[in-house]
């Protein structure tokens, strides 16, 4: 079957084209997506966890339905939910994140038909909205039929993780059908591998975010220029074959070749070969998705990082010069020098593994793109004045960590987005993704780190730095460090094991409990809130720009030990939840505190209904609020107050009461001033309430 490799043109035809387009590329996306799962020989293998580091195979078949429903939601395309229970134990726990919860003893996981027929009632949910949708051409990221296209990339992305966790799956687990086109050609020699020149030139990457051409996540947009000098980089993939001469030399036993970071995971996974290799009898063997074949020494192999790294290690020595990963940049210019986006590739699912690494000519070279990612030198960081997208500010911003590593070109499996030249996609260095890697000689200068410090340049997330950790304005105190000063008093006869910071937001608060008590978890929607909590745990220091006036900008630090904090830091987890819809796991808390989180919330009364039972008897809900509350945040029918009926105020304390009254006392409320800093000559100041409850 040949596949829609491309992703869609957004500038082109009309919206009637464009809506037909969509949806033959959502189905497409959608039911390949389910036909990766009938790969197993029965459904029972669906609850299989082939990673111990990732989620069972069952999060991933209900994930993508249920990624298309919170987004939609964000987005305000719909406003109400398919299966509130669903989108919450299947929406977080992707990427391994410092912060995502992987333990599957959390989680009971429903019935696989359960599971099919919610992805059936979300699929008729889309379908609908993209044939009612009303949206103008030329489609960017302001569009609303790009949350549509967002959830079909992402999908995409699904595909194609999926089907390694499927490759790292038991082979018992596989029927004998072939539903896809494999390639058969293979040989037990491999190509001699040579270093060919690649002329100097500009590199220049241009997506604009008001015409983009084709869809594309947040990294990919801005402009960015590199003057590249004249290169030599090898011709092919490394092979299988020329990587065996690497095992069979002992190279995983020579730990000079592994770098720190390289140690620790080989350490870890006493590897002594390629993960999708099997060694039998003194024979080795390549494990690709669904079956098992003699190893194809003219195959690219799949690596990750730390092994690519030290093959150019070993490689350097047999050469006798220095070789390494190619950066970005210089990926780029390869890309350019042989016009790869006019060549044929193993790329869309032409076949369902990998290819002869001399099977595919780019003038001279081979695989520039397709067949496996390549892996790069280069961390993942942000163009200039990148931006996150507001339905999915989580896409990118994690990965700004020095720990992801940058792939280019696409493998075969990859489809849409993941084919373009300007996708930026980025894995941990110890994982495995369908990628392998060709190495370069260069004199071209490369970053190695994403910056010397931890670095916070989204102007958002500066100004509440600057609200949780920078000094005092005009005589006020500093809230999150006042608020728990202030409730100090009233936890004298409360339990101090566990508490749960809803709506974090960059952590200050939740790092002031752990001088209380002994687990705290912080938890807020929005992922780059809770990065800046991770980096100072792993770091302790954080540097921040913000604004003085107009586009002048200064730089500001905090530091966990100058606060005194750092002692208590690692009492403390920050993970992302939606505080409307929260994972069950999430419960018997001696205190839930809510800073300045309920009249910010889409729908709070869900929240009132659910966030109560958390609590352990005896133990406080703690609720701040000036109570601004804003259509911008919250839909006008959903306000706990603020409003007028039956010619009756309606305050939001008032409901607070009808809400708590039967379960909870309201032990005491409080006054609690805010100054937030927005330029050196613009304050926001605000009274908070803090109403404290104490559970019966």
């Amino acid at each position: 079957m040949k596949y829609i490799a491309d992703t869609i043109n957004l500038s082109k035809g009309t919206v009637e084209e464009k809506r037909e387009q969509i949806k033959n590329y959502f189905l497409q996306t959608y039911e390949l997506d389910e036909k990766l799962f009938d790969l197993l020989k029965d459904k029972k293998s669906i609850y299989e966890q082939p990673n111990r580091l990732r989620h069972p195979l069952i999060f991933y078949y209900g994930h993508t339905a249920t990624f298309f429903i919170n987004k939609l939601i964000v987005g305000k395309l719909i406003n109400k939910r398919v299966n509130k229970h669903f989108e919450s134990i299947f929406a977080i726990g992707v990427d391994e994140m410092s912060w995502d919860d992987l333990n599957s003893e959390n989680y009971t996981w429903p019935e696989f038909e359960e599971v099919k027929a919610y992805r059936d009632e979300v699929k008729k949910l889309v379908l609908n909205l993209i044939d009612t949708i009303e949206f103008k051409m030329p489609i960017n990221w302001d569009t609303p039929m790009w949350v549509i296209l967002m959830g079909i990339e992402h999908e995409n992305i699904h595909i194609e993780t999926s089907s390694v966790l499927l490759r790292e799956l038991d082979i018992s687990h596989f029927g004998k059908k072939e539903l896809f086109t494999y390639c058969t050609e293979y040989k037990n020699e491999y190509p001699k591998n040579e270093l060919l020149d690649v002329s100097a030139n500009e590199v220049i990457l241009q997506k604009d975010r008001k015409n983009p051409i084709y869809y594309g996540w947040d990294n990919e947009f801005s402009y960015h220029k590199a003057q590249i000098k004249e290169f030599k980089a090898s011709k092919y993939l490394v092979s299988n074959g020329e990587f065996l001469e690497f095992v069979e030399e002992g190279g995983y036993s020579k730990l000079k070749y592994f770098s720190k970071d390289g140690l620790k995971w080989l350490d870890f996974s006493q590897a002594k070969m390629p993960t999708f290799w099997i060694k039998k009898d003194n024979k080795y063997y390549l494990r690709q998705i669904d079956n098992i074949v003699p190893l194809p020494l003219n195959y690219p192999v799949d690596i990750n990082v730390y092994e690519a790294e030290a093959f150019c290690k070993y490689k350097s020595e047999k050469l006798g010069f220095e070789v390494r990963l190619p950066s970005e940049d210089e990926y780029y210019r390869l890309y350019d020098y042989v016009n790869a986006e006019n060549k044929e590739a193993n790329i869309g699912l032409k076949y369902f593994n990998q290819t002869p690494v001399d099977k595919y000519n780019f003038d001279g070279f081979y695989d520039v793109k397709g067949n496996v990612w390549q892996w790069s030198i280069t961390p993942t960081y942000p163009f200039d004045d990148f931006e996150t997208h507001p339905v999915y500010d989580d896409f990118t911003t994690p990965t700004f960590d020095d720990r992801h590593a940058l792939m280019k070109g696409g493998s075969f499996i990859s489809l849409g987005n993941e084919t373009l030249r300007s996708a930026r996609y980025a894995f941990r260095k110890h994982f495995f993704q369908h990628a392998g890697f060709r190495y370069v000689k260069s004199n071209n200068d490369y970053r190695t780190k994403l910056n010397d410090n931890v670095y916070e340049t989204d102007e958002l997330i500066s100004q509440y730095c600057e609200f949780h950790y920078a000094q005092e304005y005009f005589n006020v105190k500093n809230f999150p460090k006042n608020s728990i000063e202030l409730l100090k008093p009233y936890l004298k006869d409360v339990k101090k094991k566990r508490a749960l910071d809803l709506g974090c937001s960059v952590g200050r608060s939740s790092f002031e409990l752990a001088k209380i008590f002994d687990e705290v978890l912080g938890i807020d929607f929005s992922a780059n809130f809770i990065n800046v909590g991770v980096k100072l745990k792993k770091y302790d220091n954080l540097i921040y720009k913000i604004k003085v006036e107009g586009e002048i900008f200064e730089d500001k630090s905090v530091s966990l030990k100058d606060l005194g904090l750092d002692k208590v830091k690692n009492r403390v987890e920050f993970m992302q939840g939606d505080a409307c819809n929260l994972k069950s796991i999430y419960t018997s808390y001696d205190l839930i505190f809510c800073s300045n989180l309920i009249d910010r919330l889409y729908y709070p009364q869900k929240f009132l209904d659910d966030i109560p039972k958390r609590v352990n008897k005896g133990g406080l809900l703690v609720l701040l609020s000036p109570y601004t509350w804003l259509e911008e945040y919250t839909p006008k029918s959903n306000w706990l107050g603020g409003y007028y009926k039956h010619n009756k105020e309606v305050k939001t304390l008032d409901t607070l009461k009808q809400n708590l009254n039967k379960e909870y006392e309201l032990v005491d409320l409080i006054d609690v001033p805010f100054v937030i800093k927005e330029t050196s000559r613009k304050y926001q100041h605000s009274i908070s309430q803090m109403s404290i409850w104490k559970k019966k």
